[in-house]
């Protein structure tokens, strides 16, 4: 279905909305999402600011009105302005840094991608990272073209029983209400590659998905010409097991480089970020060898143009598949790449003599260019990877760093934006790259900034209501369920936020550890606590699940006296509220086992500070003044003496210093030291956390060398 067959027919004067309904660049963008919002704030605040699904119910005379109004016609011309320079300005950051590489591409490969809520593709950091990367991309002007997997069915949705276990239904994604259009390839077919996999060709085809100045081609395979197993292979994200994740993520490389190809891209610089699109790096060596390369010299010219990120330390993160399977599935490739089959799977082969085929280790043998997500991570992973260069010192394994960072003008709260207008000067978006931009923020007024947080908090607030009220009476039969979502907490207490996928390292259960301590400091009459929880457990992950029940069981306990809520469905939608409303955002995650974790940065754009272990990007980020840190533990105890002494650290700092700071108010009722942290947390994050200097340093340290085929020294892994 094209653009114009998703919307009824739009009057002359307005037809430009239907443009800017399918490019998801409006999401970023105040003016736009100002624009929406304004002719019919209700049905806006309904669709969750689906914009197709907006335009497609907005009442034609309602329509008629705003027409008639010249103001909002001259805020609609100016929008247009804006959208119509997006496609045609050369005057940006990357066209001024390097003008001799207006015409190149960087292919960028992920397994999710999370733009906005309406289009849920995506599961969490990765995703919503890749997101981020390809808006400040195209806020950039670098050159790149995406490319993942369109998953029908979604993620999943999640539904908490009255007893905490968490049932995975379909979330399923409908092209009639998101800004796909669809590909066609030669002739008019419907397909633009053919993939053979376990002795069957599967037909793929391409969706576009427009992210500002990024197109992003999204793979899918439900098309009449494949046989019926195979329409449903990209259907779901993570869903199935090990065999159908194969058969994904060898779409998503090979499939994926073929429909590039067909679409008549020829990228510069290929970026696989993370280990599912490892098989991208193989199809282009096997072309190069059928070009008439040798297969070493195919890999070395691989080599030269990829970069590739590691995002986790977490073994279960790194995707392993069994070596027999794998050949059933390719195929014999290695013939086409002249090599043996031997040769083919060492070329996957993990350095401790396991009988798997590790996409981790994949990749890293076919890229030049390699990361981790934080300079912690970094560390973490070249020790990690070590075995791979034998005799090689762990301190110079060629993994380098770039520390994650967060679109700030997707996760900044309108208000806190609106404030930073008033203080730094409208000009202040164009020279969020300068550093003294964000001292500037020390001197926000407290009482500004504290009225600011108090209207977000206030939008929170009512969104837990709302959400309450939907799902009792749509499917809820118990009022526990009610309390339990965070019905009785209260607007004046402080609220700790938590939010996160559900995995046991990231310890959602730590501040329950000891039930009477937490329940004193909860319940406390003077200086009472109250905790917000959110996330999803993965549908494999029956460990993440069972923290996830022993933690929602919380929120029914009369001990607790309500102060404990969970609200289902953890996405984009519910992140943003919790980011900007929160008073504090916790982060918990089991030293070293977080790469770099990005949901602190969001909340401190929005000044709210986090109490974090030093882990990931906090590492880097803390410095004192911008939230509070536990000590690293002594080295040498076992995990269960860790969480110990973590959670003894995080009551005892939450009993001395945390809470009584949130209460410590001045004539005026502001929390004159609380609101420090907020603004130093504010200012950390937008000079050296967003990502626009994230991409910016990609940029630099690894697109730019690959697209001018600079060297590079390191040796690649001993295979």
């Amino acid at each position: 279905m094209t653009p114009a067959e998703k919307l009824p027919p739009l009057p002359a004067r307005v037809a430009g909305l239907a443009d800017l309904a399918h490019n998801l660049s409006w999401s970023w963008h105040r003016e736009a999402r100002a624009l929406f919002r304004r002719l019919d704030p209700l049905l806006w605040h309904e669709k969750r600011h689906n914009a197709i699904r907006f335009l497609q119910d907005l009442e034609p005379a309602r329509l008629e009105r705003m027409i008639a109004d010249p103001a909002f016609l001259a805020e609609y011309d100016a929008i247009m302005a804006w959208m119509a320079g997006e496609r045609t300005s050369e005057a940006t950051w990357f066209r001024h840094r390097h003008p001799g590489l207006g015409e190149a591409t960087v292919a960028y490969f992920c397994a999710e991608f999370g733009l906005h809520n309406s289009v849920p593709i995506y599961s969490g950091g990765l995703g919503v990272l890749a997101g981020d990367h390809c808006k400040a991309a195209s806020d950039l002007g670098v050159p790149l073209v995406g490319l993942g997997l369109f998953y029908q069915h979604g993620y999943f949705d999640q539904r908490l029983r009255l007893d905490g276990w968490q049932e995975d239904g379909d979330d399923v994604v409908d092209p009639r209400y998101v800004p796909l259009t669809p590909l066609v390839g030669t002739m008019g077919a419907p397909y633009l590659a053919v993939v053979r996999t376990f002795g069957r060709p599967v037909y793929v085809r391409g969706w576009s998905l427009q992210a500002g100045r990024v197109p992003i081609v999204l793979l899918d395979t439900n098309l009449e010409e494949n046989h019926p197993d195979d329409r449903g292979l990209l259907s779901k994200l993570y869903g199935g097991g090990e065999d159908l994740r194969l058969r994904q993520e060898w779409i998503l490389g090979a499939g994926g480089t073929r429909v590039l190809r067909a679409l008549g891209y020829h990228p510069g610089a290929w970026h696989a970020n993370e280990g599912h699109a490892a098989f991208m790096l193989l199809e282009r060596v096997r072309e190069l060898v059928l070009a008439g390369r040798t297969f070493d010299e195919g890999v070395a010219a691989v080599r030269g143009t990829t970069v590739f990120t590691t995002h986790t330390p977490v073994p279960a993160g790194h995707d392993t598949f069994d070596p027999d399977q794998v050949a059933e599935c390719t195929g014999p490739v290695w013939e086409e790449l002249g090599i043996d089959r031997e040769r083919f799977l060492g070329l996957a082969a993990p350095a401790d003599g396991a009988r798997r085929f590790n996409m981790t280790v994949l990749a890293t043998s076919l890229a030049g260019r390699i990361n981790g997500v934080s300079e912690r991570h970094g560390a973490v992973s070249r020790r990690m990877w070590a075995p791979l260069w034998p005799g090689r010192d762990e301190g110079t394994v060629p993994i380098g760093a770039v520390t994650n960072g967060v679109h700030l003008a997707t996760w900044m709260a309108n208000p806190v934006m609106a404030l930073l207008d008033q203080h730094l000067g409208p000009g202040w978006g164009t020279r969020r790259d300068e550093a003294e931009v964000w001292e500037g923020v020390r001197t926000l007024d407290p009482a500004q900034l504290w009225l600011v947080h108090e209207e977000l908090k206030g939008v929170l607030w009512r969104f837990i209501r709302e959400d309450a009220r939907r799902r009792f009476a749509d499917n809820w039969k118990d009022a526990t369920q009610v309390v339990g979502a965070g019905t009785l907490l209260d607007f004046n207490t402080l609220t700790i936020g938590f939010a996160r996928r559900f995995a046991t390292y990231k310890r959602a259960n730590l501040l329950f550890s000891d039930p009477d301590r937490l329940h004193r400091l909860l319940t406390n009459p003077r200086r009472p606590v109250q905790l917000l929880i959110a996330g999803k457990a993965h549908p494999a992950d029956t460990p993440g699940k069972e923290v996830l029940q022993k933690v929602y069981r919380f929120t029914h306990d009369p001990f607790y006296e309500g102060r404990v809520g969970f609200i289902e469905d953890y996405g984009m939608h519910l992140a943003h509220l919790l980011v900007q409303g929160v008073d504090l955002w916790l982060n918990l995650p089991r030293v070293p086992l977080e790469a770099s974790g990005t949901s602190g940065m969001k909340a401190a754009l929005n000044g709210v500070p986090q109490l974090s272990t030093l882990d990931g990007w906090w590492e880097e980020g803390f410095d004192g003044t911008n939230g509070w840190a536990l000590p690293r533990p002594d080295p040498g105890l076992t995990p269960e003496e860790v969480d110990a002494a973590d959670a003894e650290r995080l009551y005892r700092l939450l009993e001395e210093e945390v809470v009584p700071m949130y209460y410590e108010r001045d004539a005026q009722d502001i929390p004159l030291a609380w609101v420090e942290r907020m603004r130093h947390a504010i200012r950390v994050a937008g000079a050296r956390f967003t990502a626009d200097r994230m991409v910016m340093e990609y940029a630099e340290r690894y697109y730019v060398p690959a697209l001018r085929g600079d060297p590079f020294a390191d040796d690649p892994p001993t295979r």
